[in-house]
């Protein structure tokens, strides 16, 4: 497609936005030239560079991958260009943790993590188990997965991460707002970010009302965020656009009052001239995708030895684990044993599927490999993906196997799944999905308000002497 149709295209998705919006609200006031609501003037570039920026230094969060800066004394060229390496590992691991995470969230994570690897170079020398076990509780594990992937490409071709943002999208999982937030924040790269943050407020800058996930119109949001970048301050303005949209120009209750592009914004003005016309009808919302229904049947395994009977803290005792596929979702992470289910099930059918799994993937048949010592349900609960609404049916299945758990790793049919087995204080430290950390505290706090009825303590009695 030639660059003048796509043109044309960009031109008519908006055209019929800023005409919605005209017949929604004749009495408001609209974008009259079109070539306005697809471009900001000079005078608008220079003032809001100067307003957001003077904004920003004034109102920036304290952020812990925003506190390491350059030394006031000169700095060596080589100290300088250590700096923007590390600053630029700092921005990457920042940026891909926020993708979707709450930044109090972030600040804990990206802590510990800076701790355990503090450059790059450390990054690439770390097991996918590990990054994997340091991520547990953010979700979307394939960002830690592309983050190790490309710490280790970049250490592998010499260990300098690329300045220019076309060369930084060649790394696993850097796309375009990622390249951007890097090449601006650390190396001063003029380019823009496009978030949901600057979408939002570029929409109401210009009174948008096109669709903001058709990728025409999309594309037209890097262009428009590219003509405001700040020449000189560019990693700041592009941070100071994403933090107006984070904290004032919010989606349900933004802070007009205290916003410092609020004289360029075309939405605003159409509210105050129309009652009917609000600042939260920009950008406009899209249609939620419908989220699948899935349904599933997780078991956690106990496997006791012949000692563990007598035990009742149990202490001996393991807890089958299993590796996901490596791809598709939750790829490579550990879990326990989980069989699909059609639908809603009642317990029977759910128990012949897990068996079923523990036979053909574990080569655990319980009916001739082990003895059940309890086999018992304790719940269930939904766990939301983005995309997937997931019910999850959960049992205890406690069992003693006849030839010991060293034989039953031993057995040279085991070769189709990935397992270990884990002894419970183990368990409880490793780093686990949500989804797997809530149902093992569902079983441990079924475990605990069962045990005062498996294990009653015998007492001794005492003779009591019948008082006058």
């Amino acid at each position: 497609m030639s660059e003048r149709k796509k043109n044309k295209n960009t031109r008519s998705s908006v055209v019929v936005g800023v005409s919605e919006a005209r017949r929604a609200h004749p009495s408001a006031e609209v974008v009259e030239d079109i070539e306005d609501a697809l471009s900001f003037s000079k005078d608008e570039i220079h003032k809001l560079r100067v307003s957001l920026l003077d904004w920003y230094d004034l109102n920036r969060r304290d952020l812990p991958w925003r506190t390491h800066h350059l030394q006031e004394q000169k700095a060596t060229e080589e100290e300088e260009e250590e700096e923007f390496e590390r600053r630029a590992y700092w921005v990457w691991v920042s940026e891909v943790m926020l993708q979707q995470t709450r930044v109090q969230t972030v600040i804990t994570y990206y802590n510990r993590w800076m701790e355990k690897w503090p450059t790059i170079h450390h990054l690439a020398q770390a097991s996918l188990e590990e990054v994997n076990e340091m991520w547990a509780g953010l979700g979307y594990y394939r960002r830690a997965r592309f983050l190790l992937e490309g710490a280790k490409q970049i250490v592998a071709e010499g260990g300098k991460i690329p300045k220019v943002a076309s060369m930084l999208r060649k790394i696993p999982g850097i796309g375009d707002y990622t390249s951007g937030a890097i090449a601006s924040i650390a190396f001063k790269q003029v380019v823009p970010v496009v978030d949901g943050n600057v979408v939002r407020v570029i929409a109401r800058l210009r009174a948008v009302s096109a669709n903001p996930r058709n990728s025409v119109t999309f594309k037209r949001f890097w262009e428009l965020a590219a003509q405001l970048v700040d020449p000189v301050r560019p990693g700041d303005f592009n941070q100071a656009l994403m933090e107006l949209g984070a904290t004032v120009c919010t989606p349900l209750n933004p802070s007009c009052s205290s916003c410092p592009a609020s004289e360029f914004c075309h939405a605003l003005s159409m509210a105050k001239h129309d009652r009917a016309v609000a600042v939260t009808d920009y950008p406009v919302k899209s249609v939620k995708v419908k989220q699948r229904c899935d349904f599933s049947s997780v078991c956690v395994v106990e496997l006791l030895g012949a000692e563990a009977l007598l035990d009742t803290n149990q202490s001996s005792s393991k807890f089958i684990l299993v590796k996901r596929p490596e791809e598709g979702l939750l790829a490579g992470l550990w879990e326990f044993p989980s069989a699909s289910l059609d639908g809603e099930t009642v317990q029977l059918a759910r128990r012949k599927a897990m068996d079923r799994f523990l036979k053909s993937n574990l080569k655990i048949d319980i009916e001739k490999t082990c003895n059940i010592v309890s086999r018992e349900d304790v719940g269930e609960f939904v766990h939301i993906f983005s995309h997937i609404r997931l019910k999850l049916y959960v049992e205890l299945l406690v069992l003693q196997l006849k030839g010991g758990v060293d034989d039953l790793f031993k057995s040279p049919e085991n070769k189709t799944t990935t397992w270990k087995c884990v002894y419970s204080n183990a368990l409880s430290s490793m780093g686990l999905t949500s989804s797997v950390r809530k149902v093992y505290n569902m079983v441990q706090n079924y475990k605990r308000k069962r045990l005062p009825l498996d294990h009653v303590p015998t007492k001794k009695r005492t003779r009591t002497t019948k008082r006058n």
